[in-house]
């Protein structure tokens, strides 16, 4: 819900080095340049800072502008106070930012150090006599802590040069442990890192270990295997990257000789031998088994290249890491590689930055690329690999330009990018390409056992052939359970079929073609499958013989891209289909009616959204095979057919079937009917009950408004959706069902009463209702996380809520005086009290004073209250740290800042986004935090002053600022157009909501488990459907947005 942005550390300098001067600049320090110079290290150089009692601000700005800080510590070290102050400086910068610290003692006892005796102590008393005791406490504890660095002690060497050359050796190998500018351009380079980090468990030396690096082409597998390299290889005796396996060649060669072959090849590069001729297998064991030895085999296609290479850990020395990186999950797991990071593809967010690092050299669009920036990424959909090509393709071109290529990827794809991902596709058996094909055209984001079921009839081995293309990345299952295949991988699909000789096509795609076969009769035994896009063609008037030659077609898909009214197609009214169809999916179908001809024994779905129909056929018909049905959109739709013998079907969708008057009694013995959704049936008066159907989870009948009875439901429902119905009360055998999660009684005026509702409760939706009171009970329903009471206008307090809240919608309950819960609540808690005005003066208290922890909480209100120490008009607030005693940089605070409506906000979806900065006294940003809410279509808006409260802290900053110098808070609020922040306020806390801290990262996952697993989304396109997201996905969104954008989708 919080989202937090800073930009990565870099650094001006590699080296600096904290000395007294007079004991080491000309003779040890000199001979350090001398060799630093040689290796191309670059050192920070004071010569032109003149010397004071107090450290120079161009020295401190050095210190945090360096990689690695050498402390020299020499006799007199301790006699400066400036080299203590240093000391105290590197110090901070190594806790804060994780600043590399290394110690030479040059004349000095380390125990010396530590206890400031001897020589070295007496001239660090004779320094703390000119100062403070605070001063004399930080610097001992400064010394005793670099006493303890373990580094070099010049009485052990006895050839200084050999000290140095080891010293910059060092410098060397810990500057190679950090990523090199290579990758810079590969935004989220440190999330995969920090994943294969663990994965590696570099800690563990007693043997060697393989791990694998799996995802699709062009995610970005190579890149990262290429980072690990830069970033480890000084970490291991010899390091090597084997790169474009898939092209090695075995031509003329037997499979010993190809393994030789590759063994050859990796020795050659590991021991820097061009030429090595093998005789024997063994050779890899041999030479490198004790040798720590870090081996990158990059994108592997073949299990005999990984018996090459590593078929054993024990070929290779204590301590070793092979990385595979493979789009082929299968081929790690048949060799035995159980650790396996699975590269995902960027957020939106990310993805956005990928192309425009590429397109114009920074993270965000300039002006007037916006729109065909996110044109670019939506097609893209996310793939790196495409982002990359294209932003370098797109760079320093105008708008037409951009506009022009746009149009041209639709049909094209760049080569490269066609190149990169045909690679996978050709690398499956005819019958799996056969089986990539369908996906591609016919059954993207379907569920696996829908696909098994329209194949059921072909010779493919449908379930292994969905194995094999989820382990070669092709395709992936969503968090729905949904199979995916990439909008690119699509493409190449399409681009396959295209390639294919006219007559041996089994798929039809092309629009000309397609018409002209449709016109003419003509000769098309081999098509299984049409996909027609209309958007293209100006008419086609199908024949009346179209398909009698099409006597093995089992799938037509008719539609448009350009979402514009289908009416590019005429049909005979005695058009006659294929007989064996089992997908009939034609948008905007044009006839009142299916022919009289048509006979749907093999259908398995029937999707004729957007349709004339007014009937789809007399009497009963075969109908065993169905599945799915969908006629959303069809407006003239006057009645159902008997479904009685439909005995599979699992979906029905008839939103928006506005002149649909009766449900069939038929539906009733829908058994394994799973979601039902009349959304918008506005003429709908009689559903029969629906008891019977015991596989029914979803019912959605929001807008039904002619409805007056509520039918009776299965008790294994889960979401129930009665939105904007003439509903007055629930049954109160509600109770019974036990699995209900989701309930929306939203927009029903009439609904005043709440009867007791099932304990499996989560969410649940009664906004705009004429509801008067919450009952007490309402406390028991123990998993219960988000309540939406918003334009509730006659309820006038609100009793204790279970502890399980995370989410309270109160927006435009005028009447609401007291809230009997806020204390009690949980400190993760979002609470939205917009034009709450009449909340009395504890309630008021409790919602300003309770600790929270990055959640929003919104009411009316004027002035920023006093228990915000720090306060200012207008939208920006400097806080000096020297005044505050608490702050520091792991402080936290509450936020407090008034906003004042300007002019009213119309219309659906109004957004407010709420946005707090920090900015160090330099300009640099050090953290952001993001709310966001928005009002209901029935509220009035925001009609006078509200308070803005939220949490925030320094956390998750990955550099440092100076908690010494300014801070700015600066607040933003949009539309800006349409309010002002008037007034804000931060306090300052400390160990107060320390404890939230400790436990918020299990809580998050408490919180965002089942927000989003059961709320129905009604639109116009899905009416209703779930909205499942994986507890991962949920953690990140909550962390982004924060759920008050959730205030009014449906």
């Amino acid at each position: 819900m919080a989202s937090s942005s800073s930009s990565p550390r870099t650094w001006r300098y590699r080296v600096f080095t904290s000395f007294h001067g007079a004991d080491v600049r000309k003779t040890f320090l000199s001979h350090l340049r001398k060799q630093f110079n040689y290796n191309g290290i670059t050192m920070f150089d004071d010569q032109e800072i003149e010397r004071s009692q107090t450290i120079a601000p161009a020295l401190t700005q050095a210190i945090r502008e360096s990689r690695i800080s050498i402390i020299l510590l020499s006799k007199n070290y301790a006699s400066s106070s400036w080299c203590l102050d240093e000391l105290l400086e590197i110090i901070k910068c190594k806790e804060a930012m994780g600043q590399i610290v290394m110690t030479v003692f040059y004349g000095v006892d380390p125990s010396d150090v530590r206890k400031q005796t001897g020589e070295f102590g007496r001239a660090f008393d004779e320094t703390c006599s000119r100062s403070t005791k605070e001063k004399r406490r930080k610097w001992s504890q400064a010394l005793n802590h670099v006493g303890n660095i373990a580094g070099e002690h010049f009485q052990n060497w006895d050839n200084e040069s050999k000290m140095i050359e080891k010293i910059s050796r060092d410098i060397s190998n810990k500057l190679n442990t950090t990523i090199s500018r290579d990758f810079d351009d590969m935004v989220g380079l440190e999330a995969h890192l920090e994943e294969m980090k663990y994965l590696l468990d570099l800690d563990y030396k007693d043997g060697a270990m393989i791990v694998g690096i799996c995802g699709p082409a062009g995610i970005g597998k190579t890149t990262i295997a290429r980072a690990l390299q830069s970033l480890l290889s000084s970490s291991f005796q010899v390091s090597c990257f084997v790169e474009n396996l898939r092209g090695s060649d075995n031509s003329g060669l037997d499979e010993y000789g190809f393994k030789l072959r590759l063994q050859e090849q990796l020795l050659s590069k590991i021991l820097n031998q061009n030429g090595m001729r093998l005789y024997h297998l063994g050779a890899i064991q041999e030479r490198l088994c004790d040798l720590k030895v870090l081996i990158i085999l990059d994108d592997v296609n073949d299990l005999k290249q990984l018996e090459a290479l590593a078929n054993e850990t024990s070929w290779f020395g204590p301590g070793s890491r092979i990385i595979v990186t493979t789009e082929d999950k299968e081929l790690l797991e048949q060799h035995g590689i159980n650790k396996t990071y699975h590269v995902g593809f960027p957020s939106i967010e990310e993805a956005l930055e990928i192309f425009c690092k590429y397109a114009f050299r920074k993270s965000s669009p300039l002006d007037g690329f916006k729109k065909l920036t996110k044109r670019v990424t939506n097609f893209f959909d996310n793939l790196p690999l495409g982002l990359r090509v294209m932003g370098s393709s797109l760079r320093g071109k105008g708008e037409d330009e951009w506009e022009a290529l746009l149009d041209r990827l639709e049909t094209s794809l760049d080569r490269n990018i066609e190149g990169a991902l045909r690679v996978g596709y050709d690398s499956l058996q005819e019958e799996e390409q056969a089986l990539f094909l369908h996906i591609a055209v016919f059954f993207n984001y379907n569920k696996d056992e829908h696909v098994i079921a329209m194949l059921a009839d072909s010779n493919l081995d449908v379930k292994q052939g969905l194995k094999t293309l989820t382990n070669k990345s092709l395709i992936y299952k969503s968090t729905i359970g949904e199979i995916v295949m990439h909008k690119l991988l699509q493409q190449v699909g399409r681009k396959a079929i295209q390639r294919q000789e006219p007559w041996k096509r089994h798929i039809l795609i092309d629009a000309n073609e397609i018409c002209y076969v449709l016109e003419n009769d003509t000769d098309t035994r081999a098509a299984l499958g049409i996909s027609l896009d209309t958007s293209g063609i100006n008419k086609v008037i199908i024949s009346e013989g179209a398909f009698k030659r099409m006597r093995n077609l089992r799938f037509l898909s008719v539609y448009n891209t350009r979402y514009v009214k289908n009416d590019q197609v005429d049909i005979p009214e005695d058009l006659e289909f294929p007989p064996h169809l089992r997908l009939l999916r034609w948008e905007a179908y044009p006839s009142n009616a299916l022919p009289t001809t048509f006979h749907p024994e093999y259908l398995v779905e029937l999707d004729l959204k957007e349709s004339q129909l007014e009937k789809l056929w007399q009497g009963t018909q075969p109908l065993t095979n169905l599945k799915k049905m969908d006629l959303t959109r069809s407006f003239h739709l006057k009645e159902l057919p008997d479904l009685s013998n439909a005995t599979n079907l699992e979906s029905l969708e008839l939103s928006y079937c506005k002149s649909l008057v009766e449900i069939p009694s038929s539906f009733s013995e829908l058994r394994k009917l799973e979601t039902l959704v009349i959304h918008n049936c506005t003429k709908l008066e009689v559903v029969p009950t629906l008891i019977n159907l015991a596989s029914l989870d979803f019912f959605n009948m929001h807008g039904c408004s002619q409805l007056k009875k509520f039918p009776g439901i299965s008790t294994h429902i889960s979401r129930l959706v009665i939105d904007d119905t003439v509903v007055e009360e629930l049954p109160t055998s509600i109770i019974l069902c036990t699995r209900l999660r989701t309930l929306m009684i939203s927009g029903s005026g009439n609904f005043k009463t709440l009867t007791y509702l099932p304990m499996s409760l989560t969410y649940l939706d009664l906004r705009c209702t004429g509801i008067e009171k919450i009952p007490d009970w309402i406390k028991d329903l123990h998993e219960l996380s988000f309540l939406h009471i918003g334009g509730c206008r006659n309820l006038k307090s609100l009793p204790q809520l279970p502890l399980s809240i995370r989410w309270l919608n109160a927006c435009d309950c005028e009447s609401l005086e007291s809230v009997a819960c806020v204390s009690s609540l949980d400190s993760f808690v979002d609470l939205n009290f917009t034009n709450c005005f009449k909340l009395n003066q504890e309630t008021r208290r409790d919602i300003i004073q309770q600790s929270f922890f990055r959640c929003l909480r919104i009411l009316p209100g004027r002035e920023v209250p006093e228990t915000f120490n720090h306060q200012a008009k207008g939208n920006v607030l400097t806080i000096r740290p020297e005044s505050d005693s608490q702050f520091s940089a792991s402080s936290r605070f509450k936020t407090c800042f008034v906003i004042s409506p300007t002019r009213l906000i119309t219309g659906r979806k109004r957004l407010i986004s709420l946005l707090c900065r920090l900015i160090s006294k330099n300009g640099d940003s050090i953290n952001e935090v993001y709310h966001c809410f928005s009002l209901p279509d029935q509220s009035p808006g925001t009609q006078s002053e509200h308070l803005c409260l939220f949490h925030y802290d320094f956390h998750d900053r990955d550099r440092y600022f100076e908690v010494d110098s300014e801070i700015l808070f600066e607040f933003s609020c949009t539309p800006s157009d349409a309010y002002e922040i008037v007034q804000c306020g931060v306090g300052t806390y400390g160990e107060e909501i320390e404890q939230i801290s400790d436990w918020s990262n299990a809580s998050e996952e408490i919180e965002t488990e089942n927000i989003f697993d059961d709320v129905g989304q009604c639109t116009d396109r899905h009416p209703c459907k779930s909205n499942k997201v994986s507890k991962e996905a949920n953690v990140k969104s909550h962390k982004r947005k924060g759920f008050w954008s959730w205030l009014h989708r449906r």
